[in-house]
């Protein structure tokens, strides 16, 4: 890592211990190594109020035994008894995701059981699979209301273990490209943020040990979250500004998935990440249109992530993201499900001449993605009765009006296309002129990638990369502006679109990662199949969300190869779809209000069950009146056009600087060292339980068992070629049963138990559960004898075919023992009081740690060799024996008829 670069936070508070006493609960917060403790008394002696105090000091882990020592003699009815414990373990945790107050006391709920879903460049993405709320007051101050376990009820239907996700390093509610051009801000504006950091704030992390170090450390940066993605904000509000940042652990909601491409053995990591709005949030026919801010319904923003896995370092690896957003058109406009009719009519309920709801909501997306905006609107444009045209008219009107005042070269992009007319028509493909849409506007937008082009890609331009779009910078390609796609539900017909608009982004950042020659994809390849795998589970996970059924109609329905039996099962979704959104979707969406905060229950005002309509608080201005009016001719924000193509957010200018948390630390600090959270050398692993091993893979999933073929994922396959055609045209013999389940779908696997929460170990060394198989990929299981032996060796090569060679299956006694010693010693290791040595041993790896290159190059890895200079006489020879070479012969001087005089004399005189 050089000196002075910049990298992601990690958070120090990963395992939680929850104390109890009468008077106080204890939350014990350690990180994954156990060395460094943080500690939150909560008072329960308030009944209404919430007092939460934060030490802000760090303690090593025998201070922390003592103190819990302490706390549990004094806490004892009689002093010296043995028999009653004064301080008694309630529960293990993996982090906060906040409190919440109906009408009595506050609770605290508390993640307790994770999976880890995906990893981006060592920075590991987890799922919540269980939660616990616990009530803070003691029972003995605790003023009951009657009301109270409904609205604990209404809560708990905000099923938390379904696609919630967290992470404790990297910031999901921004995109990858936002991440990385934090990270390689100039080190004097990083110098400068530290600086003030200092003054505002005491952190006994800062700068530790770096005053005698000759300034060398490195910057740590931490971002503050986007909220609109965030879900638990108002959860964590009442605490933000009285505890430590680490105890904030921020969660979005949606889809992650993640898959692994292997190319001829090189992995190339595929990450899918949904993050749905917080803003405007609810069910299908019950939040549509817009709110008064701009916030529209059914809001997503994907991101596609491809990056190799060989290289794990945000610094020294190849990462490449494209973003892309879908959302209900941003009008006033509702519909009436009273009527219990399967398509309720469209209705305008305001009328906004001055299309004042879409500027606000376009002057978002310009200040988050830059310039341009690309609309692609699928809705129906040929009705026999008016239905889904009244929205294309008035969003043409609206985009028509807010262009007269944009710059030409920065106005939104409208493209209509009515995707059902071509899905009926027979004579047109649908897929193929979505696919010439998706070209253009990849062009448009480019994509983000965070090294420069290929030297290939030079000397052998392609004609479709020299057309790209985006902004060109020294370190690669930046995305400016975004496709927003919108069907009526912003379901089935977006989700196809984007999969195809993926499609296309995907081949330009295989292409720019010098993975294929050129930068185009076809079907029927195992790289596209599991990238349409990935794309149905995000549709299917998000319709579940918004729409209550799965996606009814797919990408094999519009590409007409689905079989006879998807009918019967598109039928079956219709149906399911339906009555959720007449008896379902109201109770959902009471939940999400009170969950997100929307609604506040108190006394005296009525409760939510008896509101009429939520109109009124998700729309603000109903209910007092803005004292700023926006301009109806200005109407985006003051500096977003001046910086224009980019996104005003990743500008670095006064307004984003306030943004971040900037700290210098010593290049071995645990809070930076990225290294001991992936591979974490403190702790036994197995190759059973590693995540890299179990997740989806394009060659034990997708790539055909007879291995006589092209292994490579970009070559297009027959459909009964592929690994799942194998196992299904077999079930009638044997029961060979893959299990590929969605991120939001998977139950646990049956190895997976709950946080224990009868541990009688003080230091919170809680067994974290990730379950043995991923969520995307369960093993092949073969029930009956004979062929069924076959099929599961063709279902996973051996690493004879795959690498050239042969592994033992398992290691000797003397091997086994060996790690284990070294296990030990690293734990022992780690569970010293560093107090005393900690100085010491950051002079001692100075001195001890010194890396250089063996090699004569200046600059050589995997993608790009630097030659080593030559001197100038070096060159000098080199060209004068070319052109005798070429029989140019130089006249020689007087020192050269002296030197051959001496040979000819040493030689034969």
């Amino acid at each position: 890592m050089p000196v002075g670069a910049a990298v992601p936070l990690i958070s120090s508070v990963q395992k939680l211990v929850l104390y109890e006493t009468r008077a106080r609960y204890f939350l014990v917060g350690s990180n994954p190594a156990e060395t460094k403790y943080r500690v939150l008394k909560i008072d329960r002696t308030e009944p209404k109020d919430l007092v939460v105090i934060d030490d802000k000091h760090v303690y090593t882990q025998q201070e922390v035994r003592e103190l819990l020592g302490r706390l549990d003699l004094g806490n004892r009815t009689k002093m010296g008894q043995k028999g009653s414990s004064g301080l008694s373990r309630a529960v293990s945790a993996f982090g906060i995701v906040g409190f919440v107050r109906f009408l009595e006391g506050y609770y605290i709920v508390l993640i307790t059981k994770r999976r880890k879903m995906a990893d981006i460049g060592g920075h590991a993405i987890y799922k919540i699979e269980d939660t616990n709320m616990i009530y803070i007051p003691n029972d003995s101050v605790r003023v009951s209301h009657p009301d109270e376990a409904r609205y604990l009820r209404i809560f708990q239907n905000v099923d938390l273990s379904s696609n919630f996700y967290f992470s404790y390093s990297y910031d999901l509610s921004h995109s990858l490209q936002y991440n990385l051009t934090v990270l390689r801000m100039p080190l004097e504006t990083l110098k400068t943020e530290t600086t003030q950091t200092r003054q505002e704030s005491f952190d006994i992390f800062e700068d530790e040990g770096l005053s005698t170090q000759g300034g060398s450390g490195v910057f740590g940066i931490c971002s503050k979250p986007y909220e609109k993605y965030v879900w638990n904000a108002k959860l964590l509000e009442a605490v933000r500004a009285a505890v430590h940042r680490d105890w904030l652990l921020y969660i979005i909601h949606g889809f992650c998935g993640q898959s692994k491409l292997l190319i001829y053995g090189r992995p190339i990591y595929v990450t899918l990440i949904a993050r749905r709005s917080s803003k405007f949030a609810g069910t299908r026919f019950l939040k549509r249109g817009a709110n008064c801010e701009g916030d529209v319904a059914n809001e997503v923003e994907t991101e596609q992530i491809l990056y190799d896995a060989s290289v794990m370092s945000f610094s020294a690896g190849s990462y490449s993201s494209y973003v892309q957003v879908r959302g209900s058109v941003p009008l006033n406009w509702s519909q009436d499900i009273s009527t219990m009719m399967p398509k309720p009519p469209i209705t305008l309920d305001q009328a906004d001449p001055y299309a004042h709801v879409a500027a606000l909501h376009f002057d978002q997306m310009l200040q988050r993605f830059g310039s341009p905006i690309i609309i692609l609107n699928l809705v129906k444009e040929r009705e026999k009765r008016k239905h889904e045209r009244i929205l294309s008219e008035e969003l043409v009107a609206a985009v028509t009006y807010l262009n007269q005042f944009l710059p030409p070269e920065h106005a939104i992009i409208y493209i209509p296309w009515d995707m059902a007319k071509y899905t009926k028509s027979k004579l047109c493909n649908v897929l193929d002129r979505l696919n010439v849409i998706a070209e253009s506007v990849v062009k448009k937008t480019g994509f983000f990638v965070n090294r420069p082009d290929s030297y290939c890609s030079i000397l052998r331009p392609d004609e479709k990369w020299n057309e790209l779009g985006g902004c060109v910078v020294s370190t690669g390609r930046l995305q400016t502006g975004v496709l927003r796609t919108n069907c009526v539900d912003c379901l089935d017909r977006t989700n196809t679109a984007q999969f195809m608009v993926g499609k296309c982004a995907l081949a330009y950042q295989l292409y720019s990662l010098g993975l294929i020659d050129k930068p185009n994809l076809q079907f029927d390849t195992d790289a596209v199949r599991l990238f349409e795998e990935l794309y149905e589970d995000h549709g299917d996970t998000l319709s579940l969300q918004y729409g209550g059924s799965q996606l009814v109609h797919r990408v094999k329905t519009y590409r007409k190869i689905a079989p006879w039996t998807q009918h019967s099962k598109d039928i079956m979704q219709t149906l399911s779809r339906y009555y959720s959104n007449a008896f379902s979707d109201a109770d959902r969406q009471d939940s999400i209000n009170l969950f997100l905060e929307v609604f506040k229950p108190a006394e005296g005002k009525p409760h939510l069950w008896e509101l009429p309509t939520d109109f009124y608080l998700h729309h603000k201005n109903t209910l007092s009146l803005s004292q700023t009016r926006q301009s109806y001719t200005y109407w985006w924000t003051t500096g977003v056009l001046k910086h224009l193509p980019l996104p005003f957010d990743e500008v670095i200018c006064a307004e984003n600087r306030r943004k971040l948390t900037v700290k210098k630390f010593h290049k071995y600090e645990e809070e930076i060292d990225i290294h001991n959270e992936f591979f974490r050398p403190f702790e036994l692993s197995s190759f059973d339980e590693t995540f890299c091993l179990a997740m989806t893979n394009s060659t034990r999933d997708f790539m055909p068992k007879n291995v006589g073929i092209d292994p490579s994922p970009f070559t297009v396959r027959k459909p009964d070629e592929t690994g799942k055609s194998v196992l299904g045209n077999k079930n009638n013999r044997e029961e060979a049963v893959l299990q590929r389940k969605t991120a939001a779908s998977a139950p646990p696997p049956p190895s997976e138990e709950a946080v224990s929460s009868s541990s009688e170990d003080d230091s919170g060394t809680d067994k974290e559960d990730e379950g043995a198989v991923s969520q995307r990929s369960t093993p092949v299981k073969v029930t009956d004898a004979g062929d069924n032996t076959k099929i599961t060796e063709n279902v996973v090569q051996s690493t004879k075919d795959v690498y050239g060679v042969n592994l033992s299956d398992i290691p000797s006694e003397d091997d086994l023992a060996i790690y284990a010693r070294f296990v030990q010693l690293g734990q022992s290791q780690h569970k010293q009081d560093k107090g005393s040595q900690q100085l010491c041993s950051k002079h001692t790896l100075d001195k001890v740690i010194n890396l250089i290159p063996i090699s004569s190059f200046s600059q050589d890895n995997i993608y790009e060799v630097q030659p080593p200079r030559a001197d100038r006489k070096s060159i000098e020879i080199f060209h004068a024996h070319i052109q005798a070479g070429k029989g140019n012969m130089q006249p020689l001087g007087r020192d050269d008829f002296l030197m051959y005089r001496e040979y000819i004399r040493n030689r034969y005189m």
